[in-house]
Order: C-alpha cells, then sequence, then structure tokens
C-alpha cells in the first residue's frame, strides 16, 4: 500500500539534572562545589532516503522518543548526553508542525538531515554557579525539557515527468511499456490508485523516471474522484505528459477531455498548467482516431507538441521519450526551484511571557521563557527558588505583572507554579 502523508509525535530527550555537590575529603578544607552539569537530552532528526518510496512506516508506528540525558555527578564529572534518534523518509518529503501551513522542512537529496524536535540541555551543577561573592553555592539547575511537538509529513513524488490523464486513457499501459513498472492494468476505470514509478532508459546514460498519476475528472481540484489527493505529486515533475484516449470509444470528445484536465492543473495550481506539457495521442491503432488527431492539431497544434502514440502496441513511443528528456534537460532543478520559492517573513519580537487577568484577583503568566526556566528550576531548594525568583524580575515579569493590574497579595498562575504576588 502508497502511503503518503502521516502524523507523528516527536518527544526529544530532556536534559540531566545538575547536581549540588561539594568536595569532602579529609586534609581539603574548603574544597568547594563540585557538582556536575547534566547531560544533553537526545534529539530527533529526519533524514532523506532515496531506498523509501512510502510514508507506511510512519502509520504502524506514530510516537518517537529520544533518551533524556544523565545526571550530573561530583567531581564535575558531566551527564552522558542522550542518544539522537533518526528517522528515514522518502525524497520529496515535506514537513510541517500540526496545525500549520508553513514548511519546516523539505527534503528533496539523499542523506539530507533536518532537526525536528532538539533535546534539552542539560542543567548546570553548582560548581557553575561559584563566584567570589558566593563560593559555596548551594543551587542547580533541572535540565531543561526537550521539545515535544505533532509534525505532519506529506510525500510528493520526485518524477522528471508526470502522467496525467482522464481514467482508463492508458497512463498505466505507457508506463508499463517505456520501464520495468508493473503497474495494474484493467479496462475499467480508477484501475490505478496510486501513483507508480518507473525508469525510462534512452541509452547513453539518458536516464529519467515517470510518474503515473491516478486518473483525474472533472472538479479533481475540489477533491472529486483521486484527483485532489494525488495531484500534489504533479508538482515537482518538470514535464508533463498528457495522454488522450483518441478512439472516444466510450462516448467521450478527445478534445473535451483535455480541456478539461488542462482546466483542473490550472485551478489546482497556475505553476502545474505552466509546466512543459506535451501530448501523447494513444490510442491511434483504433477507429476513428485518425480523424480525432486531425482535430487536436487543428485546435492545439499551433501551442502543444502531438505526439501519436498507440501504448498498447509499444510502438512510436521513443520519439515522445526523447523530446522528454530534452525537456528535463533544459528544466530547473528542484534545489533552483526551492530557491525560487522561498519567502522571506519578517516577525515582530516575541515578549518572553505574557500577562492575562483572569478575574477575581487571579493573573495568568504564560510564554516559552517562563515554562522553561520553572521546568528547570528545583522547587525544593530554596536557592534555586531565589535565583528563579531574580529571573523573573531580570525578565520583566513583576513589572509585567503591576502593568496588568496585579496587587499585593493577588494570585499568579504560571502554568503548574501558583504563587502570591508580591510588591
Amino acid at each position: 500500500m502508497f502511503y503518503d502523508r502521516a502524523k507523528i509525535f516527536l518527544k526529544a530527550g530532556d536534559g540531566g539534572n545538575g547536581l549540588v555537590s561539594f568536595r569532602r575529603e579529609k586534609f581539603v578544607p574548603e574544597g568547594g562545589p563540585n557538582g556536575g552539569d547534566g547531560g544533553r537530552g537526545g534529539s530527533v532528526y529526519l533524514i532523506g532516503d532515496h531506498n523509501l518510496r512510502t510514508l507506511l512506516d510512519f502509520k504502524m508506528k506514530q510516537h518517537y522518543k529520544a533518551p533524556k540525558g544523565e545526571n550530573g555527578q561530583n567531581s564535575n564529572k558531566v551527564g552522558k548526553s542522550g542518544k539522537d534518534i533518526y528517522l528515514h523518509v522518502p525524497l520529496g518529503t515535506v514537513v510541517r508542525r500540526d496545525g500549520e501551513e508553513a514548511v519546516i522542512a523539505d527534503l528533496v537529496t539523499d542523506g539530507q538531515k533536518v532537526l525536528a524536535a532538539k533535546g534539552g540541555r542539560g542543567g548546570r551543577g553548582n560548581a557553575r554557579f561559584a563566584s567570589n561573592r558566593d563560593k559555596a553555592p548551594e543551587v542547580a539547575e533541572k535540565g531543561e525539557p526537550g521539545e515535544e511537538v505533532w509534525i505532519r509529513l506529506e510525500l510528493k513524488v520526485l518524477a522528471d515527468v508526470g502522467l496525467v490523464g482522464m481514467p482508463n486513457a492508458g497512463k498505466s499501459t505507457f508506463i508499463s511499456r517505456v520501464s520495468a513498472a508493473k503497474p495494474k492494468i484493467a479496462d475499467y476505470p480508477f484501475t490505478t490508485l496510486e501513483p507508480n514509478l518507473g525508469i525510462v532508459d534512452l541509452g547513453d546514460e539518458r536516464v529519467f523516471c515517470v510518474a503515473d498519476v491516478p486518473g483525474l475528472i472533472e472538479n479533481a481540484h475540489d477533491g472529486a474522484g483521486l484527483g485532489h489527493h494525488f495531484l500534489r505529486h504533479l508538482e515537482r515533475t518538470k514535464v508533463l505528459v498528457h495522454l488522450i484516449d483518441m478512439s472516444g470509444q466510450e462516448g467521450r470528445d478527445p478534445l473535451e477531455d483535455f480541456e478539461i484536465i488542462s482546466e483542473e492543473l490550472r485551478k489546482y495550481k497556475k505553476e502545474l498548467w505552466e509546466k512543459p506539457r506535451l501530448i501523447a495521442a494513444n490510442k491511434m491503432d483504433l477507429p476513428d482516431s485518425a480523424e480525432n488527431l486531425e482535430r487536436l492539431r487543428q485546435k492545439y497544434g499551433d501551442d502543444f507538441e502531438i505526439f501519436p502514440i498507440s501504448a498498447a502496441g509499444g510502438g512510436d513511443l521513443k520519439p515522445v521519450l526523447n523530446r522528454c528528456y530534452e525537456k528535463i534537460v533544459t528544466a530547473p532543478t528542484v534545489e533552483e526551484r526551492r530557491e525560487e520559492e522561498i519567502k522571506v517573513t519578517t516577525f515582530e519580537p516575541r515578549r518572553p511571557f505574557t500577562v492575562r487577568a483572569d478575574g477575581g484577583g487571579v493573573f495568568v503568566v504564560e510564554g516559552a521563557e517562563v515554562k522553561k526556566w520553572i521546568a528547570m528550576t528545583d522547587f525544593a531548594n530554596e536557592a534555586a527558588v531565589k535565583r528563579l525568583q531574580r529571573i523573573f524580575k531580570a525578565m520583566g515579569l513583576d513589572q509585567g505583572l503591576r502593568d496588568a493590574g496585579a496587587r499585593h497579595g493577588d494570585t499568579v498562575i504560571a502554568y503548574d507554579l501558583e504563587f502570591d504576588f508580591s510588591d
């Protein structure tokens, strides 16, 4: 089964906790702090792999968790870092955070590696807090939580040539004749339910990949039939070959079929409609095909190159294949197209926190920085709690609460932490 979409949950490892420890040896008075730092949590990476063709593995398993870092030890020993994990995905995989449309990764080359969830840094041990003012600090940090995120994986098949056309136009037969691909072929619509890839070898190192995309129908861009699900697989192709059943045996007009599919490409994405397109006038060995071919040439011959073929017979295929290769050579590469698609967005600087009055003297504080420092504080350690208070003050949280209307004794809630505001 061909799976081209998946949603998975990634949890990077938490950083290990720093240690509060002091050197204790018989003949070493005032040995000083020697608590080591915690190790870094493992991160989660995605890697493009040319050996994969589907996202099936991510349908079978949805949750991935990297190991956390080890805690720091005495004698300034740093905890061992958590092991990174690597998830291999097919080339052409687009990655988005769930609920967002912005692309955070686009894996198109073999071995391309992208950080998907970053491991938390290890908490600092008390040796790191020693200073002239405090030579025996009793504070250490807990490890930073690793990132956790739901992401969507969407596979867009990487092929040089995309075959488009109505159901039963002969796309599966065509790809079976020009490559070693063995798609299912039968005399009924929608025989093809998933994209098929085939490698065409013209000799003299002229090789390219062809994708047979399931048949489209009218209103495919709106989700009719199988079109909406598979149209995106055409986005990365360099050339489109439009196969038309010229026989009209099923009561269809070949010219009308061409117009319908062209319009569906344009409505889905104008870039598809503007791609180099060749017309393969198929089933020329059947009655009425010659008459329809003449009509096609009269109407579209000035705008498109038309190649009469008979995919079932296997003859007359070389001219259209040679022309495909010539078009591929002059088309921009995937990397060049990606550069053209880059959009620069300017973000306004974000405050490290937000304060919301919740009524009844209750104020809710939120923000990634606030959440991180709360998670890294050992509330059983008085020195660590006082340090958190200083961090909040330096962050401007005290003033932010005042600006929001907080008064002495009001309740402040920040994630799992609840305290009274002291002004």
